[in-house]
């Protein structure tokens, strides 16, 4: 159960990056509200989840899936460009993602 809220903890993060973006700085109140419930809510999932796991593995899963995902966000969402480069970091961050599960699953 834990990774499910891990998991869920990662897509809401994504989902606040994109309000905070869309917030303008924080000057647009209904983006500002929605990253703000959706920063409570990512956190909350969070701290459930390294109730189990190890806090390297959960933060660094939580972290990396925000990373990946806001990046997808803004390339497919807000146009962003999706250069080799920026491509092949994103790769990259999935690969020690998947890394880090295997490791903290055979552990």
């Amino acid at each position: 159960m834990a990774w499910i809220y891990l998991a869920v903890a990662g897509l809401l993060e994504v989902v606040w990056a994109l309000l905070m973006k869309q917030s303008h700085g924080f000057t647009r109140p209904w983006p500002s509200l929605g990253a703000i419930a959706f920063m409570i809510a990512s956190f909350g999932l969070l701290s459930l989840a390294m109730r189990t796991l190890p806090l390297g593995t959960a933060y660094m899963v939580w972290t990396g899936v925000g990373a990946v995902g806001a990046f997808i966000v803004g390339v497919f969402v807000l146009g962003e460009p999706a250069g080799a480069l920026r491509v092949a970091a994103a790769v990259l961050i999935v690969s020690g993602l998947a890394l880090m599960k295997f490791a903290s699953t055979a552990a």
